[in-house]
């Protein structure tokens, strides 16, 4: 599986309101240390302080280049390499100024991607040898999410829907707002284009039934216990087996493995990215004489 960077048309402008909201009216401790027509080189290095999976280095390059295009940015390791602490991932070199001011940005960005790629890592680690997926939610960071998500792809996950418009998903509360999974089913597949597919969100076998029933094209199943999600999966097989299933709800590092082996085919959590710690990170520069 490989991570799609997003393309430079949506990226640079989340880039450069972020460098903006940084930089505000100018840095003031660079621009005290050199004069605007002074151009001195230095180079640098990023240094991995804790050991974990790297994401977010061609972001991190972005940053650099949008803020000055003498900066290079060498990554040298992979993208979504596993690093152990005091690994050297990346070298730059540029005008000093520019390295500075371009450097708390750049580091935020990559020690949280590296974060969600690394607890990505783990989940993903447990279900490796059975045919099921690892997938990520909408739960994200307001303004971050395709970046977040570009991080759990990283990491091994593949993305569940980037936003609303991306599928339909019926989920508890649109089936009390319909007055039934039936009813919610009828009414969604009247109005919605083609080819969006319909996941209906259930917590119970007769919540299942009713699914099978009105031809969902993919049926959660949300915080049952295992017991209950292996009849559910020996239910909706037996009924249609090209239907897709999908488990959720509460899954945890311990628990991810034993949902894994009821048979369904994708498991969701917002784990990797609520519950992941940054990734520490530090970048060391020096002046060239």
């Amino acid at each position: 599986m490989t991570a799609v960077v997003p393309p430079k048309i949506i990226l640079d402008n989340l880039l450069k309101d972020w460098l903006l909201e940084d930089i505000g009216r100018g840095d003031r401790t660079t621009s005290g240390l050199f004069s605007a027509d002074e151009v001195i080189p230095g180079i640098g290095h990023w240094l991995v302080k804790e050991s974990g999976v790297i994401a977010g280095l061609p972001i991190a390059a972005r940053v650099f280049q949008l803020l000055d295009e003498r900066i290079n940015f060498l990554p040298t390791v992979a993208e979504g390499e596993f690093c152990p602490q005091g690994t050297v991932v990346a070298k730059l070199d540029g005008p000093l100024d520019s390295l500075l001011t371009g450097e708390r940005v750049a580091l935020n960005l990559g020690m949280r991607l590296s974060g969600i790629a690394s607890m990505t890592r783990k989940y993903a680690d447990k279900i490796a040898d059975l045919p099921v997926q690892l997938v990520d939610t909408r739960k994200t960071t307001p303004g971050l999410r395709i970046l977040e998500k570009y991080a759990t792809q990283v990491g091994g996950a593949k993305n569940h829907r980037m936003g609303l418009d991306d599928a339909v998903m019926i989920k508890d509360n649109h089936i009390a707002a319909a007055g039934g999974i039936g009813e919610a089913i009828a009414k969604v597949r009247e109005r919605m284009p083609y080819p969006l597919t319909v996941e209906v969100e259930t917590e119970t076998l007769a919540e299942v039934e009713t699914a099978l029933e009105y031809q969902a094209d993919i049926i959660m199943l949300d915080n049952m216990s295992v017991e209950m999600m292996q009849q559910a999966v020996k239910m909706i097989r037996q009924d249609n087996s090209r239907i897709q299933i999908e488990a959720s709800g509460n899954i945890t590092i311990e628990t991810i493995r034993n949902v894994a082996e009821t048979g369904v085919d994708y498991i969701s959590t917002s784990a990797p990215i609520t519950r992941s710690n940054w990734l520490d990170l530090s970048m060391k520069i020096q002046k060239l004489v």
